[in-house]
């Protein structure tokens, strides 16, 4: 009838027929009647529903649990074939299963190791235990059935393998003798076995070989004190996976008492990833342990759960000491409210980077600590406390200061280097100027920067910025030896172009690495209201003129001094009186953060804004700083500012040639004399026309003609001006006493307030100046 055999009434179906035989015994003393009934009685009185069939398998006997179970009235069962109580689908089978029996007649259960199932009157089916008993009566073989309906038992069975199936670890049952009975599908993933190669098969199968041996001891002794516990307590376990692989593994034992004898349930869980975790945790916390720092952890309201050996160190306190104390402990008092501040941000869960502070230690000495600390999550990122490391950084400290100290003095030292190198520019008469220098506020704090204003006599003034890349000592003395350099050239009156041409020269044989300076070199002719100017790479000369825009004084683009093999050019340019040149390092516009296009443009805007009119320049110097650079303090480069307003115009001035002969010196005179007469400068006519003469012979003895006379006057004084195509510059010399030349340029410097020799294109151009 089916597939499972469980537990059944075999003693109730063996008290049947030991009462069957009796009462046909008695039969021949008390008569049939009696022994039947008391059968039948002994048959309606069993537990289970009992069907008694003959060898052709016709119901004989029915109890009242019979009509009960399969919801026949007896009239309907008895003298039907017993396939009747059984599926159809099992019908064919079961007839031969009923034949066999004949000829092995015995008392046992029904179709061990099958499922067996009953068929009602209403069709339904349920499973059944049945065991059968051999009669041997006068009427031929009995077969008496006992069956059990195993519904609720087989419920039961199924709702413990659901939950088998369910745990989530692997579970091996195994009997008294080390036999696995039952496992789910989460013991096959684990092993690597299927279902069916475990069943049957020694529990031993799932040990490292290694281990078989003690483990068959420990499972014995688990049949003496069996209890719900862990397995190997203290013993690291480990698993076998049909592929020979090993694994460490949780092993946890619940016993169960069954009809069958003593199951062991066994759960056993992998535990590699936590025990890879685990190691990991230990090394980090080896590490933590072994740090150079102080490590530390605290509760969100500041007391410590954590100290290592590196914070004894640092704080002289044990572990012992501190531990559930609060952290304001290492605090001084003025510092103790930083740490309420700390521990808001973390609680906000933000982490503080390189907080530096003071710290007390045990014995009340102070230390200069660098701080890290950042926020402890739950796995839910909970902020629950935080962790520091603490860095002793006092030596650092005064490190930084002796650092600081010697920068103040190296800083000072190249200041007043460099002031003095720099020098005072002179005041020139007529001649409005204002200029700034900032050094560096960062770094060495000195450059290269300089700037000088040249008076070159006849009416004409140099002007000359520069700026020597680099900053410091060296920057400072390469500009120092160039500034006096260029100062030297100036005053021979050379050009722009060869003033530079010079310079580069000087920067080469300074012999320094790399060494590249930028310059710009102007001379300003007030007389003729132009500027001659050369650039060596530096930044563009602004002129600012009042109701005009500012603009760039157009120039050359030359290279800048140092680099070697370059010819420099100059240009003129016609500038009104009363303009302003604005000349400039790049520490005015070369700002972090900022493109020097923008910064030059907002440089000629502000120009152009100031000088609508004409504005005090010491106020104009101030208002482009201010603009340019809002914060004083944060400049990394040198800044030098240098306005110089262009003199009025000479009041009068007049030009005539002569060719270069004899006769030209007295037509000179002449011309002299009437343009002071027109001028009421009476006064120094004779001086004038006697140093005139000088200059005029020297010209007419020594030069080339034509020979140019230009003559100008402003309300203070007088110059006069001779040309020629001669490059020989006239040098004053003592004459001896028997020479006739030799006197005359003596002459022109003994009685002129001012005179000199400058090169022209054409030849030189000597001049004289006389006060008015």
């Amino acid at each position: 009838m089916g597939d499972f055999v469980g537990v059944t009434s075999a003693r109730a179906a063996d008290a049947a027929v030991q009462t069957h035989r009796q009462c046909g015994a008695e039969a021949h003393e008390s008569g049939p009647g009696g022994a039947e009934d008391r059968f039948r009685g002994l048959l309606e009185a069993a537990p289970d529903a009992m069907v008694i069939v003959d060898d052709t398998g016709t119901i004989r006997l029915v109890n009242a649990q019979t009509e009960a179970l399969f919801g026949y009235p007896r009239e309907e069962l008895l003298g039907r074939p017993v396939e009747l109580l059984v599926p159809g689908r099992f019908r064919a089978h079961h007839t031969l299963h009923r034949d066999g029996y004949a000829d092995n007649r015995q008392v046992r259960p029904m179709g061990a190791g099958l499922e067996l199932h009953g068929l009602r009157k209403d069709g339904t089916e349920f499973p059944v235990e049945i065991s059968l008993s051999p009669l041997d009566t006068a009427d031929g073989l009995l077969v008496s059935a006992a069956v059990r309906d195993v519904s609720e038992r087989k419920a039961a069975e199924d709702r413990f393998r659901g939950l088998l199936e369910a745990a989530p670890d692997a579970m091996v049952i195994v009997d008294d003798t080390g036999t696995i009975k039952l496992v789910n599908a989460q013991t096959e993933a684990l092993f690597g076995y299927p279902r069916e190669e475990l069943l049957g098969r020694p529990v031993e199968l799932l040990v490292p070989g290694r281990f078989r041996a003690h483990h068959t001891l420990h499972r014995d002794g688990y049949a003496d004190n069996r209890q719900v516990r862990p397995m190997g307590a203290g013993l690291e376990l480990h698993g076998l996976r049909k592929d020979g692989t090993e694994f460490p593994v949780e092993i946890s034992l619940s016993p169960l008492d069954t009809t069958d004898g003593l199951l062991v349930s066994a759960a056993v869980r992998d535990v590699s990833e936590r025990k890879a975790a685990e190691e990991r945790i230990n090394e980090l916390a080896a590490l933590v342990e072994s740090s150079q720092d102080a490590i530390l952890a605290k509760t969100l309201d500041g007391h410590i759960t954590y100290w290592n050996a590196a914070a004894q160190r640092l704080y002289g306190y044990t572990r012992a000491e501190v531990m559930g104390r609060h952290v304001s402990l290492l605090a001084p008092s003025e510092h103790r409210l930083e740490i309420d501040a700390l521990m808001a941000r973390l609680r906000d869960g933000e982490k503080v980077e390189h907080f530096e502070t003071l710290r007390r230690t045990r014995s009340g000495g102070l230390l200069d600590v660098d701080i890290t600390l950042w926020p402890t999550r739950t796995a839910d990122g909970t902020v629950i406390g935080a962790c520091a490391i603490v860095r002793d950084i006092s030596d650092r400290k005064q490190a930084e200061a002796e650092m600081k100290l010697l920068y103040e003095q190296q800083r000072h030292i190249a200041l007043t280097l460099q002031r003095s190198l720099m020098g005072t520019p002179p005041a020139i008469p007529g001649l409005a100027t204002a200029s700034r220098y900032w050094p560096a506020t960062q770094g060495a704090g000195v450059g290269g920067d300089w700037f000088d204003l040249i008076p070159l006599g006849a009416g004409r003034v140099g002007v000359l910025i520069g700026d020597v890349m680099g900053r410091g000592l060296e920057a400072a003395a390469v500009m120092g030896q160039l500034r006096s350099a260029a100062h030297a050239l100036a005053k021979t009156g050379m050009q722009p172009r060869q003033l530079m041409q010079a310079l580069d020269n000087c920067v080469t044989d300074l012999d320094v690495p790399d060494q590249l300076v930028t310059c710009c070199y102007l001379v300003i002719a007030s007389d003729a209201g132009e500027v001659t100017i050369c650039s060596a790479g530096h930044l563009p000369t602004l002129v600012a003129t009042p109701g005009d825009a500012a603009q760039a004084l157009p120039a050359p683009v030359n290279a800048p001094l140092g680099v070697g093999d370059v010819v420099y050019q100059q240009s003129t340019a016609v500038v009104p009186p009363g303009a302003t040149l604005v000349l400039y390092t790049d520490g005015l516009i070369e700002t972090p953060g900022s493109d020097i296009e923008d910064q030059l443009a907002q440089l000629t805007n502000t120009l152009s804004d100031l000088f609508t009119t004409a504005p005090d320049l010491e106020a104009a110097a101030d208002h482009v700083l201010a603009t340019l650079l809002p914060d004083t303090e944060g400049h990394n480069d040198d800044v030098t500012l240098l306005l110089t307003r262009l003199p009025d115009a000479p009041l009068a001035a007049v030009t005539t040639e002569l060719p270069a002969i004899p006769d030209s010196v007295p037509e000179g005179r002449a011309f002299l004399t009437k343009v002071l007469a027109n001028w009421n400068c009476t006064a120094t006519a004779d001086d004038a026309r006697l140093l005139l003469s000088e200059i005029l012979t020297n010209a007419v003895q020594h030069a080339q003609g034509p020979i140019g006379l230009h003559v100008c006057r402003t309300a203070t004084e007088l110059t006069v001006e001779a040309s020629d195509r001669s490059p020989h510059l006239p040098q004053p010399r003592l004459a001896a006493e028997d020479e006739e030349s030799g006197r005359g340029l003596i002459l022109v410097r003994a009685l002129a307030d001012s005179w000199g020799v400058r090169p022209t294109d054409e030849g030189k151009t000597t001049w004289f100046t006389l006060k008015l």
